[in-house]
């Protein structure tokens, strides 16, 4: 089994428990256990819009100090929003001598990082470390006649010089779905905000950006969505199920995450939790594959 440098962020220890337990299990598939850094803190979530904040900043930088102090010069993340930001920061750091002195002379009690780790999402180690063709050997379900709908949103593929693909045309999840013997389908919201943290006080906003993404998905064929970023599943989930109140016609499509996807392709339905979604996607999974089948 293969040790990697691995970190959470909150909210796959809340609200995206499956995220987590179902990537988990497909590690372990693949003989790759995500180690979990043993000291760890939020990461801030959103990268700071302004250039001078360099508060902001202490947060993800002291995770990337946790990693290389724990002896890792590589860690893996799979929130999207947690990578951008641990990204970000990073480039930051390495980039900017004046910037990554004031950060390192303030946090006087940790020693001075100088950009030594490297920030990988999780879909890097599949696409560019284990390959495709790891994948595709554990599938004992092939997704055959299940049409999935790559959903990025913002924070996979932007800015470009920290995105994981072409920001204008990815392809990581289109690859994915195909190693797992599913149809990728072409959809024109996939790199479409989801409205982000404006569900907070802004929620007809949101509304409209789920209505929109989530009718193009169905309209391009889409039996599910997935997506890598706790907060897109959440607008385009649970927002789905407050849309078909004042929406009643909305043809509903279920939102998982890519993980949870894996797992199905590799025998393991049973870490989804898929009574937790709002817009259930047990149904169209059995109709479509074998979701329901175990090793």
């Amino acid at each position: 089994m293969r040790d990697i440098a691995y970190y959470p962020g909150c909210s796959l220890k809340e609200a995206a428990k499956s995220f987590e337990d179902s990537a988990l299990k497909v590690s372990e598939e693949m003989g790759v256990n995500l180690k979990e850094l043993s000291r760890w803190n939020c990461c801030g979530t959103v990268y700071s819009l302004t250039d001078d904040n360099l508060m902001k900043q202490l947060g993800p930088i002291r995770n990337l100090i946790r990693a290389r102090d724990e002896g890792s010069d590589e860690l893996y993340t799979l929130c999207s929003m947690c990578d951008n930001t641990l990204k970000r920061a990073n480039s930051l750091v390495r980039g900017e001598e004046d910037k990554r002195d004031k950060i390192n002379n303030f946090m006087d009690q940790e020693n001075d990082y100088e950009g030594s780790v490297e920030v990988h999402h999780y879909l890097e180690l599949l696409r560019d470390d284990l390959g495709w063709g790891e994948v595709r050997d554990r599938v004992v379900n092939p997704l055959e006649g299940l049409n999935v709908a790559p959903y990025y949103g913002c924070m996979l593929t932007r800015p470009k010089e920290i995105g994981l693909d072409d920001p204008h045309d990815p392809t990581v999840f289109d690859e994915l779905v195909e190693s797992l013997g599913g149809t990728p389908v072409d959809f024109p919201y996939e790199t479409e905000c989801c409205g982000s943290y404006n569900t907070v006080d802004n929620e007809e906003m949101v509304l409209n950006k789920t209505q929109t993404i989530t009718a193009g998905a169905k309209k391009s064929g889409a039996d599910v969505i997935i997506t890598a970023c706790p907060l897109c599943h959440f607008n385009l989930d649970s927002r789905q199920s407050d849309l078909l109140e004042v929406a009643p016609n909305h043809k509903p499509v279920p939102v998982i995450y890519f993980t949870q996807l894996m797992a199905i392709a590799f025998g393991y339905p049973e870490v989804n939790k898929f009574a937790e979604h709002a817009i259930d996607p047990r149904e169209v999974l059995e109709l479509k594959t074998k979701a329901g089948s175990e090793r």
